[in-house]
Parts: structure tokens; sequence; C-alpha cells
């Protein structure tokens, strides 16, 4: 019985897939992501974030940070 938990925990960490790998990089993905504090969201920004570009192929936005002024 003690084999099963250990060939499970085994089985977990070979079939694990990295988080984001399947997903493929499009440029505008990379362009926000790149930018500091900016990230991708399907729908609308947060109230304290604004949509500045695209992600995703121009499925979701790319939201930034609203700097006070």
């Amino acid at each position: 019985m003690k084999i099963l938990y250990l060939l499970f925990a085994v089985f977990l960490l070979l079939f694990q897939a990295t988080s984001g790998s399947a997903d493929p990089l499009f440029a505008d993905t990379t362009a926000c992501r790149s930018a500091q504090g900016s990230f991708c969201r399907a729908g609308a920004c947060p109230p304290t974030f604004a949509a500045t570009g695209t992600c995703h192929g121009g499925l979701m936005n790319c939201c930034s940070k609203i700097l006070a002024e």
C-alpha cells in the first residue's frame, strides 16, 4: 500500500504542466507582460487600472496602473 503513495507522487511530478507553458506567446502578450505593473485580463480592467493595449491576439485587455498626478 505504501508503494501506491510513492507511485502517485512520482506520477504527479512527472506529468505536471508548467504554468502557462501551453499558451502560445503572442507579441502583444509579451509586450504587456514586459511593462512594469501590467497584466492581461479578460473583460474590463479593475477600477484603478486602465486598458493600455491588448493581449492574446486582441482577445484580452492589457491593464496598467493609473498614475496619480
